[in-house]
């Protein structure tokens, strides 16, 4: 696994980010002892699946996987610290929330405000563009 460093706007209030780029074997290794598919994400940058995993000796990863366009297979996987992955979740199910209440507000129909998930979709934006220069 190459690991790299995310560097965010100071607007964006998260800290530098280490991530992880597993090659195809890597990936094998840290899933052997099963997977859980926790949310997914459909974004103008890709499709992104999070999920953790388990392997053989019990040791739990962080994993999201990126989806390029139409393809069946993962253009990449990437491997986040807990306290990241925490966070990317957090703004997930806020985003839940934030949505219903707008509805609720009766503002479904005015220009959508920038709320938990485009925060979140700009984060992965930035740790896509930085994934890009790490070769597997």
């Amino acid at each position: 696994m190459k690991t790299f460093m995310v560097q965010f706007h100071r607007e964006d209030d998260m800290e530098t980010m280490k991530v992880g780029k597993l090659n195809e074997g890597e990936f094998n290794e840290v899933t052997e002892g099963g997977t859980r598919h926790l949310f997914d994400l459909d974004t103008n940058i890709g499709y992104f699946v999070f999920f953790d995993a388990e392997d053989t000796k019990g040791n739990v990863s962080y994993l999201m996987l990126q989806y390029e366009e139409d393809q069946e297979e993962a253009s990449a996987c990437y491997s986040f610290e807990m306290k990241d992955f925490y966070e990317f979740m957090a703004l997930y199910l806020n985003d839940l929330e934030f949505a219903d209440e707008e509805e609720m507000a009766g503002e479904g129909d005015k220009e959508e405000a920038y709320g938990p998930i485009h925060h979140l979709v700009h984060l992965l934006y930035h740790i896509v563009e930085e994934g890009k220069t790490v070769e597997v």
